[in-house]
């Protein structure tokens, strides 16, 4: 049996949204399939890394590395900085995988942002104590924004234009809805990616249920000082509003963090 497309569900993030969470949810339902762990060409069975670490191997190296053994199960592709390909890029992910469903998970920016910067802090003083984690204002600061590139990952309205040129039927998805009440959501991405859920066995709804209530990838929650909880926010207002204006989705994490109630 030939394969139309080399990836069947793309998932091209935000990072720091969830995308782990859902990948494990996905990878539950007995339809799908995730590629073998090939670290480090690719980021756990998760994140292939085709078109940023790995496009010099080549479209056959994907098409081989996505291809399920089961030609009738969909492959899974969960690379957050798939977001911000160029059109070009993504261009050439439609000329690949021409029939593959996109999800986009969308974060509050500034929450997305925060989360970011804790995770490239927890590993770059992973052994540290407890109570040394703390994120302070200066150049180390700076630097990490930098490498976890706070701007292109929180470039919603951007990245949706670019994308939707190429996959009209784009699904987004809100952060706080996901988390909030996950199983309705679940229903509706997995309806639109190709996959029914009625029809599962009570074996694999109790493990998607279980699953939904799990938390991966969950960074300490240590303290960023006010300036540089300031410089976030204000590197981050823009996308916010756009994300309200254009998209209709308002987001409510950033004003608790603003508010340090949470």
């Amino acid at each position: 049996m030939s394969r139309t497309s080399a990836a069947d569900i793309l998932c091209i993030g935000a990072q720091r949204s969830m995308t782990s969470w859902l990948h494990r949810i996905m990878v539950a339902h007995p339809q799908t399939w995730a590629f073998p762990n090939f670290e480090p060409l690719t980021s756990t069975s998760k994140e292939a890394h085709y078109w940023d670490w790995n496009h010099k191997r080549g479209e056959d190296w994907y098409r081989v590395l996505m291809r399920p053994l089961d030609d009738h199960r969909k492959s899974l592709d969960f690379t957050p900085e798939y977001a911000f390909l160029t059109d070009a890029q993504i261009a050439e992910c439609k000329q690949i995988n021409p029939t593959a469903s996109v999800i986009y998970i969308l974060r509050d920016p500034l929450a997305r942002a925060v989360s970011a910067i804790r995770m490239r802090t927890m590993w770059v003083t992973q052994n540290a104590a407890a109570d040394e984690h703390r994120v302070t204002y200066g150049q180390a600061f700076l630097d990490r924004c930098a490498n976890a590139r706070i701007s292109e990952h929180s470039a919603y309205t951007a990245n949706i234009e670019r994308w939707r040129r190429h996959y009209p039927d784009l699904t987004i998805v809100n952060f706080e809805d996901l988390s909030r009440d996950p199983l309705p959501n679940i229903k509706r991405i997995f309806a639109q990616s190709g996959l029914e859920f009625d029809v599962l066995s009570q074996e694999a709804k109790d493990t998607i249920q279980h699953r939904s209530t799990e938390v991966v990838w969950q960074t300490p929650h240590y303290e960023l000082d006010a300036d540089c909880l300031q410089f976030l926010n204000g590197a981050t207002f823009a996308e916010r509003q756009s994300t309200a204006d254009e998209l209709g989705i308002e987001f409510t994490e950033g004003d608790a963090l603003l508010a340090g109630t949470t």
